[in-house]
């Protein structure tokens, strides 16, 4: 768990705040998503996803961490068998925070936290694409010897690629 902000923890002290993020944790990993205030969502964050890195390990040294953290043995084989595969191809923003609105009594902002479960498109590299296009493009132009223009002058298609090799320069 990341290092906890100084001054007041959530209504409580350090250790009412760390059980019950690790209660919101398990509750996110079971039913997927859940209604909470910004501010518990906002801190619940960097504890879930750290989790959700142990899961993607997969090995027992990781499964004992998330143990340790989340009592419950069905959440975490739960969280280590199901959301660990779908997330795999993922590097972070396991999870996503919609803002919903007030809550009627106090007023406090109210979000929908939920994993990211969708799968992963991976982004195609649009510089590299670019840089083998440019050697490409390049090669085509090149000087020609005397005896090559006056075969490619007879030629009508020729001659028009003798043109757009010109305007291309």
């Amino acid at each position: 768990m990341p290092t906890p902000t100084k001054g007041a923890r959530l209504g409580g002290g350090p250790a009412h705040e760390r059980h019950m993020l690790a209660n919101l944790a398990a509750s996110l990993f079971t039913h997927k998503s859940i209604k909470t205030t910004e501010t518990r969502a906002k801190r619940l964050r960097p504890v879930a996803e750290r989790l959700i890195t142990f899961a993607k390990k997969g090995d027992l040294h990781a499964r004992r961490r998330v143990l340790a953290t989340i009592g419950d043995k069905s959440v975490v084989h739960e969280l280590f068998t199901e959301i660990a595969p779908q997330v795999a191809l993922r590097e972070g923003g396991y999870t996503r925070i919609t803002k919903l609105g007030f809550r009627k009594g106090d007023n406090a902002s109210m979000v929908q936290m939920e994993l990211v479960l969708e799968p992963l498109t991976p982004k195609v590299k649009k510089a590299s694409a670019s840089k083998a296009a440019k050697p490409a493009a390049e090669e085509p132009v090149a000087e020609a010897a005397p005896a090559d223009v006056a075969e490619e002058a007879t030629a009508p298609a020729d001659a028009a690629d003798v043109v757009d090799e010109a305007d291309a320069k």
